[in-house]
C-alpha cells in the first residue's frame, strides 16, 4: 500500500496547501500514515522568518538520522523555502540527504496544486480554509513572500462562489479566505466586476455559511468598500491589520505605503463605521537601524489602538530582500526585550 506523510511548517496559507497536496495524493491512491511508515514524506516549508526555517531544518536533520530503508522512501521539499532565494536549498542539508536518499530526494512546488479543480482534502469538520489568491506585488522590504510566492493571482470569482457553497451542503458553517494581500483580489483580472468586496457580498448570500472570516489585510488598499462588508451578518467582525512599525521612519525603510498618522486615521474610520470590530495586527521589532526612540514610537501607537492581539517577529534578515542589505544592528538581547514588552502590552492583556 502507498502511504504519505505531510509535515507543515508555517501560516494558514502553508496549511491550505497541505490539504490540497493531501488530495492529490490520496487521489492516486495513496493513504495517509506515520511519518515512519510513510512512502512519500512531504516537507511544507516557510522562509518568512529564521525561527520558521531552523525548525525546517531541524525536521529535516532528524530525517536524515532516523534509520530508514531509503529504497522505500521518496522525501519532497516543497513550499516557500523552495521557492525564494536559490541560496535556501543549499541550507537543507542536501549533502546529507542525497547521501541517505540518492535517487529520492526532490524539489517541487505546488502552483498547480493551489487552484486546482479538486477540492482539498481538509482536517476540520464545520470550518474551511479557502485560498482566494496567490502572491504579492508590494515587495515589503523586509518580506520574502514575493519571491516565495510569485506575483498576485487571483482565483476565478465564481469558482470560489461554488467551492464555498459546495461546502454549505456539506455542513460547513466557517470559512476564512486566504491571501498574502486579500484586498488586491480581483486587481489582476482586469474586471470592473470582481473585487474583494464583491467577493465578500456574493459569499454572504451563501445558505449554511454562518460566518466568514478573511486573512491578510494591507492598509493601504483596505477600501471604504471592503470596510462597508463588516457591516454584512456573516462577516467576522475581527480584521487582521498589519502595522509593523509605529515609526514613520521605519515604516519607509520597510516600504510600507503609510504613515503611524495614516493607520490611525484609517482605523479611526473603520471603528466609526464597524464600532464593535476588533483589530489584530503584526508587528516587527528589532528592524535594522530601530532607535529606542522609534521603538517608543511602536509603543505609543499600539497604546492608542488597543489591539486584542499581535503576531510580534524578532527582525530577522531574509535572503533577497532590500532589508537584507542593510545592518542588522540591533541585538538579539534588545530584540528579546522588546518583543516581551509588545507581547505583554498586547497578548498578556
Amino acid at each position: 500500500m502507498k502511504k504519505y506523510f505531510i509535515k507543515t511548517f508555517g501560516c494558514l496559507a502553508n496549511e491550505s496547501d497541505s490539504e490540497r497536496i493531501a488530495s492529490f495524493f490520496e487521489k492516486r491512491g495513496f493513504k495517509p500514515s506515520t511519518f515512519e511508515d510513510a512512502n512519500v514524506i512531504v516537507i511544507n516549508t516557510c522562509s518568512v522568518r529564521e525561527s520558521a526555517e531552523n525548525r525546517v531544518f531541524g525536521f529535516v536533520n532528524n530525517l536524515v538520522k532516523k534509520g530508514f530503508d531509503e529504497k522505500k522512501k521518496k522525501i519532497i521539499i516543497t513550499g516557500c523555502m523552495v521557492g525564494s532565494a536559490k541560496g535556501e536549498r543549499r541550507r537543507f542539508s542536501l549533502k546529507q540527504l542525497k547521501k541517505k536518499f540518492p535517487d529520492v530526494c526532490e524539489f517541487k512546488t505546488i502552483d498547480e496544486l493551489v487552484f486546482s479543480d479538486s477540492l482539498p482534502l481538509r482536517k476540520r469538520q464545520a470550518f474551511a480554509l479557502i485560498p482566494i489568491m496567490e502572491g504579492c506585488n508590494n515587495f515589503c522590504s523586509y518580506c520574502v513572500v514575493p519571491f516565495a510566492r510569485g506575483e498576485e493571482a487571483s482565483r476565478d470569482f465564481d469558482e470560489i462562489a461554488c467551492e464555498v457553497e459546495t461546502l454549505s451542503k456539506k455542513g460547513y458553517e466557517e470559512i476564512m479566505l486566504l491571501g498574502q494581500n486579500v484586498n488586491s483580489y480581483g486587481k489582476d483580472l482586469r474586471s470592473k466586476k470582481v473585487s474583494f468586496a464583491n467577493l465578500l457580498t456574493r459569499l454572504n448570500k451563501i445558505k449554511g455559511i454562518k460566518k466568514i472570516s478573511f486573512m491578510t489585510s494591507n492598509p493601504w488598499d483596505l477600501t471604504d468598500d471592503i470596510i462597508e462588508t463588516f457591516s454584512l451578518s456573516k462577516i467576522d467582525k475581527y480584521l487582521h491589520l498589519p502595522v509593523q512599525s509605529g515609526s514613520d521612519e521605519i515604516l519607509k525603510k520597510m516600504n510600507r505605503k503609510y504613515t503611524s498618522k495614516d493607520y490611525l486615521k484609517l482605523v479611526s474610520k473603520i471603528r466609526k463605521r464597524i464600532p464593535e470590530i476588533k483589530i489584530g495586527t503584526d508587528i516587527i521589532v528589532g528592524f535594522p537601524g530601530e532607535t529606542e526612540k522609534q521603538f517608543e514610537e511602536t509603543l505609543s501607537l499600539v497604546k492608542k489602538i488597543n489591539f486584542v492581539k499581535a503576531y510580534i517577529s524578532r527582525y530577522s534578515p531574509r535572503p533577497g530582500t532590500t532589508a537584507s542589505f542593510l545592518k542588522d544592528d540591533v541585538s538579539p538581547s534588545e530584540k528579546r526585550r522588546r518583543w516581551k514588552l509588545l507581547d505583554e502590552l498586547i497578548n498578556k492583556n
